[in-house]
């Protein structure tokens, strides 16, 4: 069974009230968390109304052809007049007004439940504007490297290839050193297989512990025993809004090796004036989505999403207190609450490439099949 029959299992189970309490204490608060668990449970529910409704008017059409039957031998109706399809035409006509109701009743129910599910879903991105993820031609394989300094030998036993194709990349960073990181919803909301590369091409397996496709935020975590967490962060969040025309870089992974850029914030709200992102001058492309946009003192002001296409160098990044705001909500449950970001940041003052290389060692490329 695959995990995505498995989660739909459950999802029926929890529709159907078949779960013990406890499994449906656990499975409620996934779904909080987690959106696209939430949309598969609007959608189910959606399919099992509509499946109802199917089988009630089944009943009703029975129902007229048992009453057709007793008026028939009550001497009501002439049945031999009233043949096949006929009998129900008769009935219709005599029980429209009531049927009309019911069916307009069932349609808006339909429309109200779409409603619902097209307000409360995932919405797609204008088709003028760019997701920057990067979606693999020629699939790859996972290829794990853990360790460039060992002998031959003993590297041909640790390199391994794990059989899981590449099919998106884009970039993330860790927002805690014990291995948390952030990246872009979009960037691994269709993926079962998640790994992520440094820029020493170790490649790591991780999880998604939160995902908000309506914020365009992920937060993941790095599940391998060969990660080696750390102490701290060099750098923190910005907690405030930055200012227009202040000099700005990212670091992502536009293609296999880590790519510096550097612009400026153009604008404090996103395409077509959208509150969720800021406008930033700088070079982006498909592979960048996920990175973040550093300013001058090296504090994270957003994370770069999506680029308009008919306009070059006009790229769009979340900011950073969407960040905050989902590391806020996922510290609520008991198992992140010790999730600690930086509060300052320890690249102030640095030159321009001092910065540069005390964060390559924090960014990585993000990978899903």
């Amino acid at each position: 069974m695959t995990q995505e029959t498995r989660m739909l299992d459950s999802v029926e189970r929890y529709i159907r009230g078949e779960m013990l309490p406890d499994e449906r204490v656990y499975f409620e608060q996934l779904r909080k968390e987690n959106a696209e668990v939430d949309q598969m449970v609007v959608e189910q529910t959606l399919f099992f109304q509509q499946m109802n409704r199917f089988g009630e008017w089944k009943k009703f059409k029975n129902s007229l052809q048992d009453i057709h039957t007793d008026l028939a031998q009550q001497g009501s109706i002439n049945s031999d007049k009233l043949k096949g399809n006929a009998k129900i035409v008769y009935l219709w006509n005599r029980y429209k007004r009531v049927a009309a109701i019911a069916a307009s009743i069932a349609g808006i129910t339909a429309i109200g439940l779409s409603i619902l599910v097209n307000s409360f879903g995932p919405h797609k991105e204008s088709a003028k504007v760019q997701e920057l993820v990067h979606e693999v031609n020629n699939l790859k394989n996972v290829t794990r490297s853990l360790d460039h300094k060992i002998d031959n030998v003993d590297k041909k036993k640790a390199d391994n290839v794990i059989n899981i194709p590449v099919r998106y990349n884009g970039t993330g960073f860790l927002v805690d050193a014990k291995g948390f990181l952030v990246t872009n919803a979009h960037v691994v909301k269709n993926s079962r297989n998640i790994f992520v590369q440094n820029n020493k091409g170790d490649q790591f397996h991780a999880f998604v512990v939160k995902l908000d496709p309506n914020k365009d935020v992920a937060i993941l975590k790095i599940d391998d025993e060969h990660f080696k967490p750390g102490s701290s962060l060099p750098y923190s969040l910005r907690k405030t809004t930055s200012d227009i025309a202040e000099p700005i870089f990212t670091l992502g992974y536009p293609r296999d090796e880590i790519v510096y850029s550097e612009g400026y914030l153009s604008a404090k709200t996103g395409y077509n004036g959208d509150t969720l992102s800021c406008q930033i001058g700088i070079a982006a492309n498909p592979g960048n989505s996920g990175g973040p946009v550093f300013d001058r003192n090296g504090e994270i002001i957003g994370i770069l999403s999506t680029k308009e296409m008919q306009a070059e160098g006009v790229v769009f990044a979340i900011q950073s207190k969407y960040i905050l705001q989902a590391l806020d909500e996922l510290k609520k449950d008991s198992l992140y609450r010790n999730i600690k970001v930086p509060l300052t940041s320890g690249l102030h003052g640095l030159d321009k490439v001092q910065q540069a290389k005390k964060v390559q060692d924090y960014v990585f490329m993000v990978k899903g099949d």
